[in-house]
C-alpha cells in the first residue's frame, strides 16, 4: 500500500485543534492500515518524527432518508503524537 493511500484526510475539529498544543494530530486512515504503516506514512509525507500512534475504528451512524434507514460508512481514525519540537504545518492557521 502506498503512503498516500494510507492517509485519507486530516481531521480538523475544535477538540483536535486543542490537541495540537500537545503535539497530537488526528487523521482518517485506511481501515486496514496498521500502526507501523501509519507511522511510516506520516514520517515520510510530513517529514516529522512520530512517537506514538493510537488507532480506533469508528462505526457508521444510523441515518434516515425519508422512510428508509441506512448507515454512514465505517472508518478508522489515527491519533499521532509527534516528537517534541516537530510540527505539521498543514494544520497551522
Amino acid at each position: 500500500m502506498n503512503d498516500y493511500q494510507i492517509i485519507i484526510r486530516p481531521l480538523i475539529t475544535e477538540k483536535n485543534t486543542n490537541w495540537m498544543m500537545l503535539n497530537k494530530y488526528s487523521f482518517e486512515v485506511d481501515r486496514f492500515a496498521t500502526k507501523p504503516q501509519i507511522k511510516r506514512a506520516i514520517e515520510t509525507i510530513f517529514n516529522v518524527n512520530v512517537m506514538k500512534v493510537h488507532t480506533m475504528n469508528v462505526r457508521g451512524k444510523k441515518r434516515r432518508r425519508g422512510r428508509e434507514f441506512g448507515y454512514t460508512r465505517d472508518w478508522k481514525k489515527a491519533i499521532v503524537t509527534l516528537a517534541e519540537g516537530d510540527r505539521i504545518e498543514l494544520f497551522e492557521t
